[in-house]
């Protein structure tokens, strides 16, 4: 008996709406790269400050405060790195450190007015082509959306399984 073909992670042949889903993701992640990148020019930041940018936006609207050891965490430097990018940011007039809420001993980074500013210019038309694709969809493909979408991204960051031993075996 033949083994059935594998796809690139090893799995069994994927259905095709599995593949065409998967490709839809790498285009909408394309897509984002594309449009952050945007800022690093006429902002003169790096990718990593427009990741911690990014990050501050996100975590704003969800209510959280951001420490540099966050931003560490999540770009995956130095706390000294993070610390080089906050201090670079705050000096552009992007971000500002306050007293944590609950911690005494330790500082929160804030996104400052001039950065909000700066990401309604640069993102605000886009933004709005987006809600008109968001806004034609119904609230119940919308929640589904949102499941899916959270998902996804939840898997991205997950621990992985540490490799087994073996080597990988060619295909014969």
């Amino acid at each position: 008996m033949r083994d059935r073909p594998k796809d690139s992670a090893g799995h069994g042949r994927a259905r095709p709406e599995v593949l065409h889903t998967l490709e839809a993701v790498q285009v909408l992640s394309d897509s984002m790269d594309r449009m952050h990148n945007t800022l690093k020019g006429p902002m003169e930041m790096n990718p990593s400050d427009v990741a911690a940018l990014r990050m501050l936006v996100i975590r704003e609207r969800q209510g959280q405060p951001v420490t540099p050891q966050d931003i560490a965490r999540h770009l995956q430097i130095s706390t000294a790195s993070a610390t080089v990018l906050v201090d670079r940011l705050v000096d552009a007039g992007h971000a500002r450190r306050r007293p944590h809420p609950r911690d005494r001993r330790s500082r929160v980074v804030e996104l400052t007015d001039l950065a909000r500013r700066s990401f309604q210019h640069h993102f605000g038309a886009r933004l709005a082509a987006m809600r008109e694709v968001i806004d034609a969809r119904n609230d119940e493909e919308l929640q589904l959306i949102a499941e899916f979408l959270t998902a996804l991204a939840d898997s991205m960051v997950a621990p992985l399984p540490e490799p087994t031993t073996a080597s990988p075996q060619e295909d014969s």
